[in-house]
């Protein structure tokens, strides 16, 4: 069941980001949507839809891979030194 509810949560921002690429190809073939006001309007929120759902499921998979420690480059890692800068790192 659990499984189920996370397939959704990964499936609604993945429609949206989908539907702000067709909101983009829409706007460079000027097929225009009569709620928008302009083509340019139409394009920049097809943008910010296909942007916002890339790093819901971005994140998403970040978060997954970090909490089963699949992440490994230092740069990610978090470190417990206060002065991280050494020479070796520069």
């Amino acid at each position: 069941m659990i499984r189920i509810i996370a397939i959704i949560i990964l499936f609604i921002p993945g429609i949206i980001g989908a539907f702000g690429i067709k909101l983009m190809r829409d706007a460079l073939f000027s097929d225009f949507y009569s709620i928008f006001f302009h083509v340019g309007i139409q394009f920049v929120v097809g943008f910010i839809m296909f942007v916002a759902g890339l790093a819901f499921i971005g994140g998403f998979l970040y978060n997954r891979d970090k909490k089963r420690n699949l992440v490994n480059n230092p740069r990610f890692i978090k470190s417990n030194k206060k002065n991280s800068q050494n020479k070796e790192d520069i």
